[in-house]
């Protein structure tokens, strides 16, 4: 029988597993992870509650990985990858063979320079384990100071606040949400953020950070101090692709694979946060999405094109981020739009469709309170999808459906 191999038990890599059994394969399936936990969603550790933190979404039961003979090995990492012999060695000692691979590994997050990775006041935010120690740290009476204004930071900013801890977010640019979302938006954010309480300093430089028996000390170039109890650096994240690299795999931005997700190697294919892939969408430009729905989209195909289908990557980006009571929401690329036209909604939600110079939708933004946005913007992603050129009156007019423009 065939054994393909999947590397990263997380969103991707376990969906991917599952996928396999659904389209009919009857070979083997080892599913390799680092953590001592089944398989688990991500998004609620920023995103959700306390007690999603002490207990993971987990993505499926652990016995269903027996029922689907799904080999899964928790605390397990691989050490080097062979491609000419398509073996594996595991950081357990033990070797594997595959005749199909699959690297979902994910990203990790960025840490702050010169910072221990094992300091217990300064912390980051990717895994379970994370996310126990800083909600440990959320409530009354703490003060948690974070470093980036990007959705992680602003949403764990949220959530300290829900839970009456106070917030200070640090922000090294000139506003929140830079990158990837448009001013109006951030302005609605931030506006909310200060009704909360939130202090938001925005265009600061750190100098030095300093970690003391019972705080963190964190000194602007400005020649502010700001001191707390746990500080959580939330300046991104860098693709896993330290194993891929080793093993000679072509690496652009993330593990480099075609719009089939195949890579440089024969029979290796990589798919979620840890890969970068052509877009036809966007004229062929090489992104990299870390996003929990490209994550699933991306296992899904990975497993039709391991199974031996010719399937490619036509789906339109999709972000969202939840705060407070506010939800945005992203579909599409807008980095290279020329303007956009604003959509007014009730209860103050608003769309921004971005247009190329050639009038044609390449992303949509939107901002509401609970779902007041969800169904303009997924018709949105297929106006995107469908390459519309729609009249800029009837995108801006709310009374004009959507679904009308699509049809046209």
């Amino acid at each position: 029988m065939a054994h393909f191999v999947i590397i990263g038990a997380g969103e991707c890599g376990a969906r991917a597993a599952f996928a396999l059994r659904e389209k009919g394969f009857e070979g083997e399936i080892t599913l390799i992870g680092a953590e001592p936990l089944a398989p688990y969603e991500r998004p609620p550790l920023s995103k959700g509650s306390a007690d999603q933190a002490r207990e993971p979404k987990f993505i499926a039961a652990l016995e269903r990985y027996g029922e689907q003979s799904i080999d899964l090995k928790l605390k397990t990492t691989v050490i080097a990858l062979d491609p000419a012999t398509k073996t594996l060695r595991l950081s357990d000692g033990q070797a594997l063979t595959y005749d199909k691979l699959l690297l979902a590994t994910g990203a990790a997050a960025r840490g702050f320079p010169g910072v221990d990775s094992t300091s217990q006041r300064i912390r980051v935010l990717r895994t379970h384990a994370d996310a126990v120690a800083l909600h440990a740290a959320l409530h009354p009476g703490r003060h948690i100071a974070i470093i980036g204004g990007g959705f992680i930071g602003l949403e764990v900013a949220a959530t300290a606040r829900i839970r009456g801890a106070d917030v200070t977010v640090i922000e090294g640019l000139p506003r929140v949400l830079k990158r990837g979302v448009p001013e109006e938006i951030a302005e609605a954010i931030t506006e909310r953020h200060c009704q909360e309480g939130v202090d938001i300093r925005c265009g600061r430089t750190i100098e030095a950070l300093q970690e003391e028996t019972d705080k963190v000390v964190v000194r602007l170039v400005s020649g502010e101090v700001i001191s707390a109890d746990l500080l959580l650096v939330g300046i991104g994240a860098l693709p896993n692709v330290a194993l891929a690299a080793e093993a000679g795999l072509a690496i652009d931005n993330g593990i480099a694979v075609n719009e089939r997700l195949e890579s440089s190697h024969a029979d290796i294919f990589a798919a979620g946060d840890c890969c970068s892939f052509p877009l036809s969408l966007y004229g062929g430009r090489r992104v990299r999405l870390e996003s929990w729905r490209n994550a699933q989209e991306q296992a899904n195909l990975a497993a039709a094109n391991m199974l031996g289908e010719s399937a490619e990557i036509s789906a339109v980006p999709w972000f969202w981020s939840d705060q407070y009571d506010f939800t945005l929401q992203i579909a599409g690329l807008a980095d290279e739009a020329v303007t956009h036209v604003r959509r007014d909604l009730d209860d103050g939600a608003f769309i921004l469709f971005h247009l190329g110079a050639d009038g044609r939708v390449l992303a949509a933004s939107g901002i509401g309170r609970g779902n007041a946005i969800a169904r303009d913007i997924r018709l949105a992603e297929m106006l995107i999808a469908a390459r519309a050129h729609p009249d800029h009156a009837a995108l801006a007019a709310s009374s004009v459906k959507l679904k009308s423009l699509l049809a046209a």
